[in-house]
């Protein structure tokens, strides 16, 4: 499903989210904290456009991506970042290889999330952090109300005229009202391992910024 959604994924993206993707990506690159020398293993990184940041600061960053499509759409786009195929729940690195680990609206499509959460544990240095940024619930009810209005009725007919591929955006307004709120995923977070869960709403809690540490 992705692979056929590669090619005009980081432009859908900025529509349906009526711009909000760009800004999402600037608070999660704060939120990570990339540091010059620094490790950091993007997961869910699509065509490697949500690892430039860390790049950019100055450390070692990791493209990690289940998708052969997205990432030959990104190895297109950017020839040098070291772009890997990979498994969320199985992944190809070492134990404690990583300062910090982030994934960006893909956890919500990993079958086994609290698998996915320990094996990003497993991979993340003792004391070194982690990153989500997913979709959640809206705090205040009327505005609750009307976004999922927006993506059960809107969301998948503007897919239709910007996507390459419109019925995954079908899956995703359906994947999110399915995925759990803010408290529910900072609960997972601490039974698969990481400690001091807490997160911030993004756009009155359409998104929810998750932080979290590997105990020392």
């Amino acid at each position: 499903m992705f692979d056929d959604v590669a090619a005009k994924y980081d432009r859908t993206n900025d529509v349906l989210s009526l711009g909000q993707a760009r800004q999402w990506r600037k608070a999660v690159a704060r939120a990570v904290d990339a540091r010059p020398g620094e490790r950091v293993l993007d997961l869910a990184a699509g065509t490697g456009t949500s690892s430039l940041p860390f790049r950019a600061a100055g450390a070692y960053v990791v493209p990690c991506d289940f998708s052969i499509g997205m990432l030959k759409e990104g190895k297109k786009r950017h020839p040098g970042l070291p772009l890997t195929a990979g498994d969320a729940t199985r992944l190809p690195f070492a134990d404690g290889v990583f300062d910090a680990v982030t994934i960006s609206f893909g956890l919500r499509n990993v079958q086994d999330t609290e698998g996915a959460l320990r094996e990003m544990l497993r991979v993340t240095r003792p004391g070194g952090r982690i990153v989500i940024c997913e979709f959640s619930h809206p705090t205040w009810a009327p505005f609750r109300t009307v976004y999922t209005e927006y993506l059960m009725r809107a969301l998948p007919p503007i897919a239709t005229a910007v996507s390459s591929s419109p019925d995954a955006y079908v899956y995703l307004a359906e994947s999110i009202r399915a995925w759990p709120d803010q408290a529910g995923l900072a609960a997972r977070l601490g039974r698969a391992g990481w400690s001091r869960p807490a997160w911030r709403n993004l756009t009155g809690g359409v998104v929810a910024l998750h932080r979290a540490y590997r105990p020392e």
